[in-house]
């Protein structure tokens, strides 16, 4: 018997918003698209997951503040994935 891997229609697993005007600024949060996915990534998946969604996020940044939290995220979540990676 073989098993048949259905694809989701959803090409992406997560969705990345910036949110927050308090004393620390702004931030990054980020929400699974599907709810299926959330209890079975890795932590790699993950993190590739939420570089993916600030990427696309920031082909709209509206300001130059969110521009720069979200490449500072992206960073963050590059090195954080480096580092699980070695």
């Amino acid at each position: 018997m073989s098993m048949n891997i259905i694809e989701s229609e959803i090409p992406h697993l997560v969705e990345a918003k910036t949110c927050g005007f308090n004393k620390r600024g702004k931030r990054v949060s980020y929400q699974f698209i599907e709810s299926s996915h959330n209890l079975c990534l890795e932590k790699g998946e993950l993190l590739l997951a939420q570089i993916q969604a600030c990427e696309r996020l920031l082909k709209y940044g509206m300001d130059h503040e969110e521009i720069s939290i979200l490449r500072n995220e992206i960073t963050k979540l590059r090195l954080a994935l480096d580092l699980l990676r070695y």
